[in-house]
Formats: C-alpha cells, sequence, structure tokens
C-alpha cells in the first residue's frame, strides 16, 4: 500500500531549519511506529508531504495503517494512493477508470490533477481528459466543478502517476518531540482528558500526574485513560505516570481550613507538589484542564493565587472552551467512554465555596496546614513508566456489592463532609446509622463490630464506592455502599 501525507500547514510555514527539524521528527516518528505494526515499510521525505510504502495490501493492513496515521501528530491529512508509471493520458484514464468507474454511477464528479516535472501536457489538458472519459463511459449525473458528490484526485509527478482513492483528515498539530516536556494534572474527568490529548497534538511530550484523594478504584481508572491517550496518540515518546497519595493533605484542609478557601488552597497544594515533580524531572510547565468559570475555583482572581503556589509556567488549553465543546473532543478522540465513567470526587469542595477570595486570607489559612504532609505525599508519591501502568490496571478491582434495601445486619455510614451532613441531612431509619466523614473513615473502621456489615453513602455514590475499594483493598470483606437510587437507575 502507498500513502501521501501532507504535513500540518503551520510546520510549512516555519523558517527552513525549523520546518526541516520538524519534518526530520516526523519521520522518525512514523518509521518506528511503522517497525513496531508491520515489520517493514518505506518513510520518503518530500519537501510539503512525505509518501509511505507499506508491503501488504490486505484490508485489515490497510486499516490499521489508516487509524496509524489519523492519530500520529503532525499531519494535516492523508490519503491512499495506486501509484503506476506514465505512459500517456489515456493510460492515466484507463488506471483512473478501473479504479473509480463502478462508483461514479449516478454521481456528479470532477477531477483533479496536480502536477510536477516536465510533460507535454498540463494539468488541466489531464483533467479534461480523465473527466471526459469517466463521464463518456460510466452513468454518471455529470461533471460538476463546484459541488460534485465525488472528487478524483491525480497527482503525476515526473514519470509516475499518483490516483488518490481515499482523503483521510488527519490530527494536524506538530510532531512529538518537537517541543519541550510537561506535566499534566489528570483526573481522568473529560477537563484533564482533553487538556492532555491537546498538548499531545502539539507536540508537548506529555508526562501524567494523578493525586489519588483516596481511592484505588479512580486511580486504576485514571491509568487506563492515560495509557489510552498515550497509546493512541504518543507512543513514539516514553512518558511517566506519577501517582501522588493525598488523602492526609485532603484530611487536612478539610479540619483545619475555612470552608470558603477549601477548593483554591487543593488546588495550591496540588500545584506546589506539581512543582516539585516538574522540578526534579525537568519539566518545563505545568497543564490543567480549568476553564475560566467552571466552577468558583476557576475564576479569574482564583486562578492567579492558585498559579502562584507554582515557579513553573501553567498551561490551560480548555481556559476559554464550553463544556460541550470539551465532551466533543473527548468523542471525537475516543475518550467520551472512559471519563464518562470516571466519577468526580464528591465532598472534597466546601459547599459554601467563594469565587474572589482574597490571596492574604488564602495565604492565612494555608499556614493552619502542617507542611509536613505534603512533604510525606511527595515521598510516598510512585513514578511508573506508562507502558507499565496497565498492569496494575489488568490486576483489577474487587467487586463491591450495591445495595438499595439494607438488611437487619447492615449499618449505614454517612461518609459525607459535615458541612454536606449539615445542609442536606439524611433519615436512614429504621436501620442504624453512623456519621464517619470519608477523611476519618480509614482510622475508626478498624474499631467498629465487625459482625455487622457497613454500608457506605454519599449523595452521588460515588466516593462511597471509591472509599469501600479502598478497604476492599486492605482486607475489609464486611463492606458495602448504600444505593437507595439503585432500582429506580435500573428500571
Amino acid at each position: 500500500m502507498h500513502f501521501i501525507l501532507k504535513l500540518f500547514p503551520e510546520i510549512t510555514l516555519k523558517s527552513t531549519p525549523v520546518r526541516n527539524r520538524m519534518t526530520r521528527q516526523l519521520v522518525d516518528n512514523l518509521r518506528l511506529q511503522i517497525k513496531r505494526q508491520f515489520g517493514a515499510g518505506k518513510v520518503i521525505p518530500g519537501w510539503d508531504q512525505l509518501e509511505i510504502v507499506l508491503p501488504s495490501d490486505e484490508i485489515t493492513d490497510i486499516r490499521l495503517a489508516t487509524q496509524l496515521l489519523a492519530c500520529t501528530p503532525g499531519i494535516a491529512n492523508f490519503a491512499l494512493v495506486r501509484s503506476f508509471p506514465l505512459v500517456d493520458m489515456h493510460t492515466i484514464y484507463e488506471q483512473t477508470q478501473a479504479i473509480w468507474g463502478p462508483s461514479l454511477i449516478g454521481k456528479r464528479f470532477c477531477v483533479r490533477v496536480k502536477r510536477q516535472g516536465k510533460h507535454s501536457f498540463s494539468s488541466t489538458d489531464v483533467e479534461r481528459y480523465v473527466g471526459g472519459g469517466l463521464n463518456q463511459h460510466n452513468a454518471t449525473a455529470g461533471v460538476d466543478l463546484k459541488t460534485p458528490d465525488i472528487v478524483i484526485r491525480l497527482e503525476v509527478k515526473d514519470d509516475q502517476v499518483f490516483i488518490l482513492e481515499d482523503k483521510h483528515q488527519g490530527l494536524g498539530g506538530f510532531p512529538i518531540g518537537t517541543q519541550e516536556d510537561v506535566l499534566s494534572l489528570v483526573s481522568g474527568g473529560f477537563d484533564s482528558t482533553v487538556a492532555s490529548f491537546q498538548c499531545i497534538r502539539r507536540g508537548l511530550r506529555t508526562h501524567y500526574c494523578f493525586f489519588n484523594l483516596g481511592g484505588k478504584a479512580h486511580e486504576l481508572g485514571v491509568k487506563e485513560i492515560a495509557f489510552y491517550l498515550w497509546h493512541r496518540y504518543g507512543s513514539t515518546h516514553r512518558v511517566k505516570f506519577v501517582t501522588v497519595p493525598f488523602a492526609d493533605v485532603v484530611n487536612e484542609i478539610l479540619q483545619k481550613v475555612d470552608p470558603s478557601c477549601m477548593g483554591v488552597i487543593l488546588k495550591r497544594k496540588m500545584m506546589q507538589a506539581a512543582n516539585a515533580i516538574a522540578t526534579h524531572a525537568g519539566l518545563t510547565a505545568l497543564v490543567t484542564g480549568e476553564a475560566i468559570g467552571q466552577v468558583s475555583s476557576q475564576t479569574l482572581t482564583n486562578l492567579k493565587i492558585i498559579d502562584e503556589a507554582s515557579e513553573h509556567l501553567v498551561l490551560r488549553p480548555l481556559a476559554l472552551m464550553d463544556k460541550g465543546s470539551i465532551i466533543d473532543i473527548a468523542r471525537a478522540i475516543g475518550a467520551e467512554h472512559f471519563a464518562a465513567n470516571i466519577p468526580e470526587y464528591c465532598g472534597v469542595i466546601s459547599v459554601k465555596p467563594s469565587a474572589h477570595l482574597k490571596a492574604a486570607k488564602v495565604l492565612a489559612q494555608e499556614q493552619l496546614m502542617d507542611e509536613a504532609i505534603l512533604h510525606r505525599a511527595l515521598r510516598d508519591a510512585q513514578v511508573q513508566d506508562i507502558d507499565k501502568v496497565m498492569q496494575d490496571v489488568a490486576a483489577g478491582s474487587i467487586a463491591i456489592e450495591r445495595v438499595s434495601a439494607p438488611s437487619a445486619y447492615d449499618t449505614i455510614i454517612d461518609i459525607r463532609h459535615p458541612d454536606e451532613q449539615e445542609h442536606k441531612p439524611r433519615d436512614f431509619s429504621p436501620t442504624p446509622n453512623l456519621l464517619i466523614p470519608f477523611y476519618q473513615l480509614s482510622q475508626k473502621f478498624s474499631a467498629l463490630d465487625a459482625s455487622r456489615r457497613y454500608l457506605l453513602y454519599c449523595d452521588r455514590g460515588v466516593m462511597s464506592e471509591l472509599h469501600a475499594q479502598t478497604l476492599a483493598q486492605a482486607g475489609v470483606r464486611n463492606v458495602g455502599v448504600y444505593r437507595p437510587d439503585l432500582n429506580k437507575n435500573q428500571a
């Protein structure tokens, strides 16, 4: 099979040295992927396009190559082509007829020709000759130069003829390896997933940093998303996945910080940790999925306070995007299913946030915290090669029972933050119940009556699932999740 690839237009606008460097990097990236997938093949550089020649013409291999090229940053568009030696214009018509003739029945079409080299005919001569022959010998709806149903593209290059069969949109952007390295703060949701993809597409070698707020299941889900992004769009360059255990930091915030400052201080602590990781690894910038105005911590006032916690440049690819557009991109890149099934961690952000905090107040509240807890989280951080994280995912998580109708042997534990418990009190009677905020659960659970089963509860069932997983991973078996809406959701 034979493909012609057009470079992303921004590459062709660069100075000659930069253009050559980016083209060489794209060639290297493609050669690496072709070697992995097909064992053999050629990548032939050109001024504004590349050619790829692969030994197989099997349909499955064509589909595989098409997917590979569609997911490689730096390519504007590409087409599968058939190449033939140039004889004369009639031979060009015959070759085009053999490929395109059956597809033209009832269709309006036109022929577009690009020509390089010295020939006795012009591009227009070939368009008229080939187009006239196709229209004469097929039951078409006629030639239409303005709004055709089908555009047949030919290229005549010196003594070769290329007939383009299928044209596909490329990913655009810059080849990975042409820009610096960044650390993307990922939670697994739509925003951080799309922000990470935008960085990859722009040629940035993107590493991942996940702040684990208390659940193994959440960590595994985020690892799966990060691996998907890397494997599909950036596998030519190895990157790292960093997991920072942040539950104790969250506990410290919830117990010592004024509710209005909790969300901003949590993000400042994440920035401080990410800044330290990036400094140690020699990375250039941090990346977040924040969009202006999406939540109270993402106002310009609060974002400025958050950014002051880091010495590194903070990139926000989604800063001016709306949620619908972000989800559309997630869908287009195949990540919607992953992101939609990653829960938002409920209860960490206070129910009384402030959208316009004063820096002095935030710093004063931050000083109430024990800084050693953040240092301990960084000390306990785990760093993995991205291609190794799926070993953790493959190990799987423990199945947690979801219960909508508690039995006489069950006790419900309301693990919501005290602010939420006060704001939206729940009556669980006649089932016995306890109020244990999630940040105290691991310390207090071992003192409970082991003969009973404990059903964790939070408003959306997300945090309860995560903490039930954490307890189960630690060997606890008498734990489940209370989901009073389960039957209603299944109806």
